[in-house]
């Protein structure tokens, strides 16, 4: 083997072991980012799922609140008509007299 194709086998040697560094590095960097992908799939699972728990406590928060004011409404109008009875039962009395 001549000097130049030493020197040719050399070259060739150091680059094949420079693309086996970076593969490897390559590999471990496609490692560390699968495990960060997985970690933000996690949680964005996580955040979903307590969106939607949250989303079913404010619907919950809703129809309590419906139902309060329906109720609030209905103690409201059962005092209007037993004044407007009170009412109706003096006028009634005035009328005997």
């Amino acid at each position: 083997m001549t000097g130049e194709q030493a020197k040719t086998v050399a070259n060739f040697e150091a680059r094949v072991r420079q693309l086996m560094f970076l593969c490897d590095s390559l590999k471990q960097e496609n490692v560390e980012l699968k495990s960060l992908l997985a970690d933000q799939k996690n949680l964005t699972d996580s955040l979903v799922e307590e969106n939607e728990r949250l989303k079913n406590e404010y619907d919950n928060l809703k129809m309590a609140k419906i139902i309060s004011v329906g109720q609030n409404d209905f103690v409201t109008a059962k005092k209007r008509l037993s004044n407007l009875v009170r009412e109706v039962d003096k006028c009634v009395a005035l009328l005997n007299e």
